[in-house]
């Protein structure tokens, strides 16, 4: 039996959700399914226990460098602090990156992988080879462009690339150029443009279900609503959750109907928000026919969650990649986005720049976003159809077939 190593990066929810697409689809690709073994940290490594309870020996807990958090994503000061001294709890970086890679060394030379997929993790890559192990890497960035306030990370980014270099492959999960939306965090030097390959996002398609609709689905049908998405780990999610209470707050969103998904499963956050300011269940907003204003819910089911998109006019997110593959491609909606990071400020700057969405860091930009959008939803339409045409969502089927191709050719 082939065996496959999954080594996810667990900052945010992205390299999970995209490994566990290929999760899916890769057994289609095998006449003898491969044993998989999956390695993380923290919260992606608790949702691995959680998705494959059964296979509890393959799932591996590795502490894979992350930045500390801050109030409203990492912390700049003491990420960089933490590079040569203890913070937060967490050893200096020198330090974690030598406990780490000797731990996924035992790993490696125990299970002897026929093939890795290294998506976010690149210490993977320098064992995978000195191992002669074929490695894929999966991302959407390499030495992105900064904000001039962060030049001084460029060493940082520098020593990064390196690394991505090892792999065997580096495969893009991103549409082919011009539909690439990351492609101002792609900066890929010709010497290893041979190893670059685009395989497409790994989204899936939107599904139709036939199950009976909820309260909530019932309640969006035929409405004019703005999506307000809350992602990412908890300070990121808290940080966008601060702006967004900023911009309700101010008298000319008054009258904006919304729904925020909070991305936590916890049902304590479910309610209804009347016009009438008074807060109601959903069972009773429903019931009562509430004119409602604002819904708060904890953890969307994929079927509301896709009812919400689809009923939706426009989506406000922070700029993932794969949330905005999900938004714009798969379901051609506009999006209005609130970077956290770098990374999310050159994605959405793209979208602007293509008239798929627009970009606001600050209040009365996200304002003038809503309006903008709103007046002029039928150019965005026509830009996100061609946009969607041209919407690559088979990455996890790609990767899997070069996977299978690597492993035939091992044989």
């Amino acid at each position: 039996m082939k065996k496959i190593g999954q080594f996810i990066y667990p900052w945010g929810n992205g390299h999970y959700s995209r490994m566990m697409r290929l999760n899916a689809v890769l057994p289609n690709y095998f006449t003898e399914k491969p044993e998989m073994f999956y390695f993380s940290k923290g919260e992606i490594y608790e949702k691995l226990l959680q998705k494959f309870p059964d296979k509890k020996d393959n799932i591996h807990e590795i502490l894979m460098p992350t930045p500390i958090d801050g109030k409203n994503g990492p912390s700049v000061p003491l990420s960089l602090l933490n590079i040569l001294f203890p913070v937060a709890k967490e050893k200096a970086l020198v330090k974690q990156i030598k406990h780490y890679l000797k731990k996924e060394a035992r790993i490696y030379d125990k299970e002897k992988f026929d093939v890795v997929i290294n998506d976010g993790d690149m210490g993977s890559n320098v064992l995978a080879k000195n191992r002669g192990i074929p490695s894929l890497f999966v991302t959407n960035q390499y030495m992105p462009k900064l904000w001039k306030s962060r030049s001084y990370f460029y060493p940082a980014l520098y020593f990064v690339a390196k690394q991505i270099e090892k792999a065997s492959m580096i495969l893009v999960a991103d549409s082919p150029p011009p539909y690439t939306i990351c492609e101002y965090n792609l900066n890929f030097p010709e010497s290893i443009k041979n190893k670059v390959t685009y395989v497409g996002h790994f989204s899936g398609k939107a599904s139709v279900s036939s199950e009976p609709l909820t309260n909530l689905e019932n309640m969006v049908k035929g409405t004019d609503f703005g999506y307000w998405m809350r992602t990412g780990n908890k300070s990121t999610n808290d940080g966008t959750g601060q702006k967004y209470e900023e911009v309700f707050h101010d008298s000319e969103m008054k009258n904006e109907r919304r729904i925020i998904s909070h991305a936590k499963n916890d049902k304590s956050i479910d309610q209804v928000i009347g016009k009438d300011g008074k807060k109601y269940s959903l069972l009773d907003a429903y019931e009562k026919k509430i004119d409602w204003i604002q819904i708060d819910i904890g953890f969307l089911t994929e079927n509301e969650k896709q009812t919400v998109i689809n009923n939706c006019k426009f989506c406000v997110i922070n700029g993932s990649h794969t949330v905005m593959g999900e938004i714009m491609g798969t379901n051609s909606k506009p999006i209005i986005g609130i970077p956290v990071y770098d990374e999310h400020t050159n994605q959405i700057q793209w979208a602007e720049e293509k008239k798929l969405g627009l970009l606001a860091k600050d209040k009365k930009q996200v304002i003038k976003a809503v309006k903008k959008i709103k007046h002029d939803y039928n150019k965005y339409e026509e830009r996100l159809k061609e946009f969607s045409e041209n919407f690559d969502n088979n990455g996890a089927e790609k990767t899997s077939k070069i996977i299978a191709e690597i492993l035939e050719k091992k044989n």
